[in-house]
């Protein structure tokens, strides 16, 4: 299902459903830690962590996206290494602390999209301003 929502969304849900994925996953790490589901939490956090590395870590662009950027890779960078320091000593404080620094980022990713903020491209924009002049 994943796969097939990836070819019909644009990329502002794609990293929307990046950032529910790193939620989710470490709230399900949190739950099987509770439980003393080791397998589980290895699984829930390894599945967070591919999520940063793998679709968002990747996805910033250093070059052109100026201090959001590297702003964004510094908490990204910090949160995996807080998440294998969780698995490793079984410490839900610190899943619980990922999970507080991904919480604002995806709700405020959300409410560009709701306030229109990412509803005129760059280019677009550029060519109205040509048209009108």
């Amino acid at each position: 299902n994943v796969e097939t929502s990836m070819h019909t969304m644009d990329q502002h849900q794609l990293v929307s459903l990046l950032y529910d994925g790193v939620l989710g996953s470490v709230a399900l790490a949190r739950g099987a830690m509770a439980r003393g589901d080791v397998l589980g939490k290895c699984n829930a956090i390894g599945k967070a962590i591919r999520i940063i590395e793998e679709g968002l870590s990747t996805a910033l662009d250093r070059d052109e996206g100026g201090e959001i950027a590297q702003n964004l890779g510094a908490l990204y960078d910090y949160s995996l290494r807080r998440l294998i320091a969780a698995n490793a000593r079984n410490d839900a404080d610190m899943l619980l602390e990922v999970q507080q620094i991904f919480e604002p980022i995806a709700q405020g990713w959300n409410e560009m999209k709701k306030n229109g903020a990412l509803s005129v491209e760059p280019s677009e924009s550029a060519q109205s301003r040509k048209q009108e002049a």
